[in-house]
């Protein structure tokens, strides 16, 4: 069955204001749904684009714009720890409650392939070099507790007329059009370019890492791929591996030397090593993009001021900006 038509909540966040262009660019129709809480702008105006500003939880706004689309990708989600900790019932109505009774309107409506965004955080603290898509899930956090909640509602979805597909990503990076400075590398490098300092939180925990470009990229290949390539299978997807004491020595290299490093001792020991080896055998999947073009984009971006007063701006960190529009 060919997709033409694509769903995408959360199209206008971090992500999806990647994704979705790129979608555009592969001559997809697209769809998105999305609350735009960081700006109407981050998605421009395409001929193939239609952008429905709503919340995931509307009934039924969704059984109004979900008919007669192929497939879906669901991003959309209260995302990282301490967004979701700031008001965890906002956090269990979007990332939990809104997800089986949006399944129901998709399967009720024909929707042939529905991929959803997990996380890594699902598998928690692991001591095995390389963390594959079979083990055991011990989220520690409300936040991965109810992705692992959701795939196990999604696999009980599975059948031949609906085909689900659920991806694990690594902690993503990178520029954005929506950009989210609130994770790991990008912390790092605006810190190390506007501040010309850096504190690092441990520095030994593992944390899988994967460029913007490559996550709107795997999601692109699962759309394109042949059903029974991904019907019921989840999905790692992450490129480096490496420790934030790792990490942070690469942003000094790039940003400039005279950028000072000071280790802060920390509470939050949570460490993983992801592997992709299953999404790269059975898909062909192979990331392009390292932590160094994350870093290297980021810094240009600083540069050219095409993101202004990056350490106070509030659309620049999910936390802060739902603090101030007191999301409900």
């Amino acid at each position: 069955m060919e997709i033409k038509k694509i769903f995408v909540t959360g199209g206008g966040g971090y992500v999806g204001s990647v994704l979705v262009p790129l979608l555009l660019k592969n001559n997809f129709e697209v769809t998105v749904l999305d609350l735009m809480i960081y700006g109407e702008e981050v998605l421009t105006n395409h001929p193939k684009l239609k952008v429905v500003k709503g919340d995931i939880r509307n009934k039924d706004l969704l059984e109004k714009v979900v008919p007669s689309h192929d497939a879906v990708i669901h991003l959309a989600c209260i995302s990282n720890d301490p967004s979701f900790e700031l008001n965890p019932k906002l956090g269990k109505s979007i990332n939990l409650d809104s997800f089986e009774p949006f399944i129901e309107i998709c399967v009720k409506n024909k929707i042939k392939r529905f991929i959803y965004a997990s996380s890594s955080s699902v598998y928690g603290i692991k001591k095995e070099n390389d963390v594959n898509e079979d083990m055991l899930l011990e989220p520690l956090t409300d936040y991965s507790k109810y992705k692992a909640d959701c795939e196990l509602i999604l696999k009980n979805y599975q059948s031949s007329n609906f085909t689900t597909v659920i991806l694990r990503p690594a902690t993503v990076c990178g520029y954005s059009p929506r950009q989210r400075l609130d994770v790991v590398v990008n912390i790092l490098t605006n810190l190390a370019y506007n501040k010309r300092k850096i504190s690092v939180f441990g520095g030994d925990q593992l944390r899988p890492n994967l460029h913007i470009k490559d996550m709107a990229n795997a999601y692109l290949n699962v759309i394109n791929a042949s059903k029974e390539d991904i019907e019921g299978q989840i999905f790692n997807v992450g490129t480096q591996n490496l420790s934030v004491n790792s990490i942070a020595k690469i942003v000094k290299r790039i940003v400039g030397e005279d950028v000072t490093l000071e280790i802060v001792k920390t509470n939050d020991n949570r460490s993983y090593h992801i592997s992709s080896k299953k999404i790269e055998n059975i898909l062909g999947f192979v990331p392009k993009y390292t932590i160094e073009n994350a870093i290297q984009e980021l810094t240009n971006a600083f540069k050219n001021n095409l993101l202004t007063d990056t350490l106070n701006n509030e659309k620049y960190f999910n936390i802060k900006r739902m603090q101030s529009i007191n999301l409900e």
